[in-house]
């Protein structure tokens, strides 16, 4: 996949490019960012740089994670976001996931929901995802609100979900689809009827 730049009324979203590296290494010593995501701990600049001048984009290369770095019109970092688990994407699950984190010093201005939804707008239009999937571990209460602004619809708790720092955890798992936002699929949805406890 050739890498992608995307835009909202606030936001401006791009490939990492390696200018990028102290501002990702910054934003990766917040500590709820080391509790919630697989970020190594204590984070380093050689981390950052793995991150931004190997690992993002090796996944466009190879098609492994569509990564974006998050930034204001300003051109500060307000996070970084992508579809990852995108192995079932060129099959007929057509799945893919969404990741993110936002940096401390941009949180709660709604950047993260913004960004998200320009994502799975271009993951639906673009790329032909029909289930896009979101899952945190169970507790990270800012991962699932703006997971709810963005529009996904929580299904649950998986048990032992996540390996996160040598402990399985829980996860909440949530899902959009193309039709919550008004949009079709090539493969037909047939939901299951709803059920009535007597």
């Amino acid at each position: 996949m050739e890498p992608v730049t995307l835009r909202t009324e606030r936001l401006l979203l791009r490939p990492l490019e390696p200018r990028d590296t102290d501002a990702v290494l910054a934003a990766c010593q917040d500590p709820d960012i080391a509790r919630w995501t697989p970020v190594p701990t204590p984070y380093h600049l050689e981390h950052a740089e793995e991150f931004v001048l190997r690992t993002s984009p090796a996944g466009w290369r190879d098609d492994t994670m569509y990564n974006f770095g998050v930034f204001t019109r300003e051109g500060v970092l307000a996070g970084s976001m992508g579809l990852v688990r995108i192995g079932l994407l060129r099959s007929a699950e057509r799945q893919a996931e969404l990741g993110y984190w936002t940096a401390p010093d941009q949180r709660r201005r709604g950047y993260t929901a913004e960004a998200g939804r320009a994502v799975a707008d271009w993951a639906f239009t673009a790329l032909g995802v029909e289930r896009l999937e979101w899952c945190a571990e169970v507790g990270n209460e800012g991962s699932r609100a703006v997971a709810r602004r963005i529009g996904f619809v929580l299904e649950g708790v998986q048990r032992s979900k996540i390996t996160h720092r040598g402990t399985r955890r829980d996860a909440w798992a949530a899902a959009l689809l193309p039709s919550d936002l008004g949009r079709s699929t090539v493969t037909p949805y047939l939901p299951a009827p709803e059920h009535r406890t007597p």
